[in-house]
């Protein structure tokens, strides 16, 4: 059962660039107000001189007279408002036929209202002057709280609103980057951890196989955790961290929670993704908060998947990312910082450890490197078993002939291949898994499902099947190659139009150099059977030829297995438990020279594969033609039709 918390912790961080959503702010306020003066007001005025505006009193022009501080503001009589000129200001015409525009009521021109004014002078004889003429005059009285709530409502609201507007869309924003998870409004910098602490992760060791040496390092922390006092007695620390190396889906995770299983203690669980954000300083919160949460909650056990998200390298890069940056040299603090007397361990996992930066790797921080390779033959029959406890399966089922056809399979894809079994057995309204869906489902991982609906030529489909079957006949006739287990020119849903499955009799952990060119040779057969019956070349061979070329490559630059380099190491490996992709250490010169040396490799190889086919050609058009009229044989009717054209 899991117990799902609400993380706490981590307060609101204003972003770095305030000021300039200040600015923008202070921008959107003038303009509003603009618009608001220009739309709204009723009254248009014009700047006149002193004289004039005298001039106006004595000839009973004027109307009112206001005395401001800095100017006097004229109301004109009726017949002289009509004989102003409205420019620059919009006239009243035009604000006339916007609102006729916009609402399709005719407005009336007589509501805007005409006023002069003029600078403030001191002068004795204006008064009498006025009253000479009847003409009406006062001071205003400035409501100065109502001049400020106005000031509060057209400057400060619209800032305070596109502030708020802007904080809530950044943390919408940083909910949506980290997956919607943990975290409120406005809660930059709050771990999203806490919503992943599960008290009993309900995995033990007893669900983790093929991985026994990892288990076995992993089993001391789990003793630690249980009785602390037998090696604190003898002076013994707990390791604070341990770093989980290997391929994707070997089971780092599902051993993380075994883990915490065994020992019975809480799991807290995050992606390194999660602590990188967009404001910096975000990142470098959230780890204190995790740190500060597990010590609370200890013992418990810190688990960060893909850790280098966080933890690349900073070797001499220049405009590195400055988030991620303060987020390790946070989390390096913290795991120095913590007492792992307390019962905190830290595990984390990723595949890319050649970019870690060596200041995490460094003991007292994650002292153990645990590698999960791909499991072996005993593993993967193993891991196997553990998940066909949960599917009905027959007594015919043998998972050892499983496990040899799934060389290189992690333990994810022998999972999916059981479940892809136990779906296939349900489409044929079976209530039991047998052999043969189990094989199938091999296939399908290796090289998709069947595509029925791809109906082939009649000259194509007699292509590929001499192609497959040139990849046979050279697999049978040489030694150091793997038994033939099914020939088929079905096409799948991977790009396959037929394929040879071999099935191993044995594991092997080495390859010598006869048997890579065995590979290759093999490799070679299907062109070398598509030119010697149809005198063509055909694009079915590109998979061969690109597999043969790394082969002969690696042989080269790798292996040391040239005639020509000897010993001499060419290239290395890079992300070796990703793509493991080679990167070349010499010049461009040498470079040329074990191309040529490849070249040499795969054309020694394709004379060997043109000498099998020309040797076996009736025995290549007896069992074309069978696999032609029945697209799919087993590796025991090949052979038994093989037998009768002894190898000459």
């Amino acid at each position: 059962m899991n117990d799902k918390k609400k993380g706490g912790g981590g307060g609101m961080k204003l972003p770095p660039n305030l000021l300039g959503i200040l600015m923008f702010g202070l921008l959107v306020s003038l303009l509003l107000n603009t618009l608001v003066s220009l739309f709204s007001t009723s009254v248009v005025q014009k700047d006149i001189s002193y004289n004039e505006f005298l001039d106006m009193v004595r000839q009973d022009k004027v109307e009112e007279v206001q005395f401001l501080s800095d100017r006097y503001v004229i109301t004109p009589k009726e017949e002289e408002a009509a004989d102003l000129t409205l420019t620059p200001i919009p006239s009243p015409q035009s604000i006339q036929d916007i609102m006729e525009q916009s609402s399709g009521v005719k407005s009336n021109s007589d509501n805007v209202s005409v006023q002069y004014y003029t600078g403030y002078i001191y002068d004795e004889d204006l008064l009498p002057l006025l009253n000479e003429h009847n003409v009406k005059y006062s001071t205003p009285i400035e409501n100065k709280l109502l001049n400020a709530v106005w000031a509060v409502i057209t400057w400060v609201m619209p800032m305070i609103l596109i502030y708020v507007l802007f904080m809530f869309l950044m943390n919408r924003m940083s909910k949506g980057m980290g997956g919607g998870r943990g975290g409120g409004f406005m809660s930059f910098g709050q771990s999203n951890a806490k919503v992943y602490v599960e008290k009993k992760t309900g995995v033990t060791f007893d669900d983790v196989a093929g991985q026994e040496e990892a288990k076995e390092s992993l089993m001391e922390i789990v003793d630690f955790l249980h009785k602390p006092e037998k090696y604190t007695n003898i002076g013994a620390k707990q390791p604070k961290g341990a770093l989980l190396v290997g391929p994707p889906g070997t089971g780092k995770t599902l051993l993380a929670k075994a883990v915490a299983g065994e020992a019975n203690v809480a799991f807290f669980s995050l992606n390194g993704s999660d602590f990188v954000e967009m404001f910096v300083g975000v990142g470098a919160s959230r780890v204190r908060d995790l740190f500060k949460q597990a010590n609370q909650m200890a013992p418990c056990i810190v688990f960060i998947d893909e850790v280098d998200a966080i933890g690349k390298s900073r070797d001499g890069q220049i405009g590195g990312n400055d988030e991620r940056e303060q987020t390790l040299n946070q989390l390096l603090a913290e795991m120095d910082g913590f007492d792992s007397s307390r019962g905190v361990v830290i595990l984390a996992a990723t595949n890319r450890p050649e970019i870690l930066d060596k200041a995490l790797l460094r003991p007292g921080r994650f002292d153990r490197r645990i590698i999960v390779e791909r499991p072996d033959l005993k593993g993967r029959e193993d891991i196997l078993k553990v998940h066909i406890k949960k599917v009905k399966t027959n007594s015919d089922v043998d998972l050892k002939r499983v496990a040899l056809a799934t060389s290189g399979a992690a333990g994810a894809d022998l999972a999916n291949m059981v479940n892809e079994a136990a779906l296939r057995a349900v489409r044929f309204n079976r209530q039991e898994v047998m052999q043969e869906d189990l094989m199938e489902a091999v296939e399908v991982i290796v090289a998709g499902k069947e595509k029925k609906d791809r109906i082939m030529t009649e000259k194509e489909k007699r292509i590929v099947a001499f192609h497959e079957i040139g990849h046979a006949l050279a697999t049978a006739r040489q030694k150091n190659s793997q038994p033939v287990q099914k020939i088929t020119i079905v096409p799948r849903t991977m790009g396959a139009l037929g394929y040879v499955m071999q099935m191993p009799e044995e594991e092997h952990y080495l390859m010598t150099k006869d048997e890579m060119l065995t590979q290759i040779t093999i490799s070679m057969a299907g062109r070398v059977a598509e030119e010697e019956v149809f005198n063509l070349q055909t694009t079915g061979a590109s998979n061969d030829i690109e597999q043969a070329t790394k082969m002969a490559r690696n042989m080269v630059e790798l292996y040391g297995m040239s005639e020509k380099f000897g010993m001499m190491g060419l290239s290395s490996i890079e992300n070796k438990y990703l793509d493991g992709r080679s990167v070349t250490m010499v010049s461009q010169i040498t470079e040329a020279d074990a191309d040529k040396e490849v070249a040499a490799i795969i054309s020694s190889c394709y004379e060997k594969a043109k000498r099998i086919i020309k040797n076996d050609r009736p025995a290549l058009e007896e069992l074309a033609e069978f696999l032609i009229s029945k697209e799919t044989i087993t590796g025991e009717e090949f052979m038994e039709l093989l037998s009768k054209y002894p190898q000459s």
